[in-house]
């Protein structure tokens, strides 16, 4: 299954799970599970706004790519996968600090009572369909090795994680109806809506972090590592004075570009030799393919190198 084949019927399974939580957890009166439709619905739509970008990073690779939209971005979309990343991280913060905050609130107030009968219901539907998501994606993703599925595989995750601390919960307020315990009902749902926001909270986090890393162009030094000694392998070997190189990761692209300061007196050559230089470089740096971006310049003129 291809990133988009897999992002449509993410976006699917997750917009009928967002709808079915927030009815239930209305006709239940759990803010928990209105928290979790919630939360899916908004992955939703930023599963298709990935799937969106996902689409252009893809036709923009293509060598017959044509268009307007194409001729305005000549370097690619690959700058708008980090803004993506970033934005569903955020919202996802967002809407768990919010949450949290209701469900202090609401603590505080005496807690909730609700209905545990459907509660259960939805938590156990949940948790099946969360949990066997996260399996196909997890296990499609590893040869797609794409950033948006990565993302989606660890919402599903969450929402597995989330919907089994709902069964536990609601299982237990069910339970205890009619006991001298009773008295806990009311605090189960926001204290497990707490919770839960607690435990997810840092989840998106990483995701955040490497998007603002990727959008101001920070040097991954795993990648820099590796130039550096194909560079340095190659002006050993052939005889170049020195090297200049620029790294980035933006989303699944690497831009990747290379100096090479060669003696001024050196004989003229073919442009064909340069070019089996230009291969052996490549071959070296490897992943060759559309998200890589790979410039090799060979002066005698450092200027142009700094």
């Amino acid at each position: 299954m291809s990133e988009q084949s897999l992002l449509r019927l993410s976006i699917a399974v997750t917009a009928a799970l967002a709808a079915f939580g927030i009815i239930v957890g209305l006709l239940s009166g759990s803010f928990a599970i209105v928290f979790d439709g919630f939360y899916s619905l908004a992955d939703a739509f930023m599963t298709l706004l990935a799937l969106l970008v996902s689409k252009l990073i893809a036709t923009s690779a293509e060598p017959t790519a044509k268009g307007k939209l194409i001729d305005r971005f000549s370097l690619g979309f690959w700058h708008l996968e980090p803004m993506v990343l970033g934005l569903n991280g955020t919202l996802l913060m967002g809407a768990a600090i919010f949450a949290f905050i209701s469900a202090v609130g609401s603590l505080m107030a005496g807690g909730r009572a609700i209905d545990f009968g459907p509660a259960i219901i939805f938590a156990v539907v949940t948790m099946v369909i969360a949990f066997a998501m996260w399996l196909f994606c997890r296990r499609a993703n590893r040869e797609l090795k794409s950033g948006f599925i990565a993302l989606d595989s660890q919402a599903w995750a969450m929402s597995a994680a989330l919907a089994s601390a709902l069964v536990i919960a609601f299982a237990l307020g069910h339970f205890i109806q009619g006991t001298e315990l009773e008295w806990l009902g009311p605090y189960i749902d926001p204290g497990v809506l707490a919770i839960i926001c607690v435990v997810i909270l840092p989840a998106p986090f990483s995701n955040v972090r490497q998007a603002v890393a990727d959008i101001l162009l920070v040097t991954p030094v795993d990648l820099k590592r590796h130039v550096d000694a194909v560079a340095e392998d190659i002006v050993e070997r052939h005889g170049f004075l020195s090297y200049r190189a620029y790294v980035a990761r933006v989303g699944r692209g690497k831009q990747i570009e290379l100096f090479f300061i060669a003696p001024s007196d050196w004989p003229a050559r073919h442009l064909s030799e340069w070019d089996a230089i230009r291969d052996e470089i490549g071959d070296a740096i490897g992943d060759e393919g559309p998200d890589r971006w790979l410039t090799i310049v060979f002066t005698s003129d450092p200027e142009w190198a700094d």
